[in-house]
């Protein structure tokens, strides 16, 4: 069996209180409609928790305060278009979010959904992310968030 080096990918984890209790959002994958956190590939020259919110923005129509340091982490493996799988390592960022939009560049391909982190670990598939939904506490700490996006 060949191992195949991970591919990195940074991921944010939308996040708002309501009532004093977190709810995170989650959207659709665009080709098996799965449920996820918005994330996509690293890119050069773009730091990491700032490709996060980028993501957040793209996929799921939010903005709002990133922090610049991650919460977790996890693996997966993700289907490409020619029906192969490379695997990810996912380093996820909290945001926490100010704005929710009606219009975004991904908007007719995907679905957005607040759930509080038990409903949302119920509807993921990604074992990791699962975990990592579970034994987070939101808001994730004291830190003042890095940048607004």
């Amino acid at each position: 069996m060949r191992h195949r080096k991970p591919r990195t990918q940074y991921a944010a984890l939308p996040y708002r209180l309501v009532n004093g209790r977190p709810e995170v959002l989650l959207v659709t994958s665009r080709e098996t409609r799965r449920w996820i956190i918005p994330k996509g590939w690293a890119k050069k020259g773009v730091k990491p928790h700032e490709m996060a919110a980028i993501e957040a923005y793209e996929e799921a129509g939010v903005r709002g305060d990133v922090g610049k340091r991650p919460i977790g982490s996890y693996r997966y493996e993700k289907r490409l278009a020619d029906g192969k799988t490379v695997p990810c390592d996912v380093t996820v960022f909290p945001l926490e979010i100010h704005e929710e939009l009606e219009s975004w560049p991904e908007k007719d391909q995907r679905e957005r959904r607040w759930l509080s982190s038990s409903q949302a670990a119920l509807l993921i598939s990604e074992g990791g992310l699962v975990g990592l939904l579970l034994r987070i506490g939101l808001p994730p700490n004291d830190e003042a968030p890095a940048t607004r996006s």
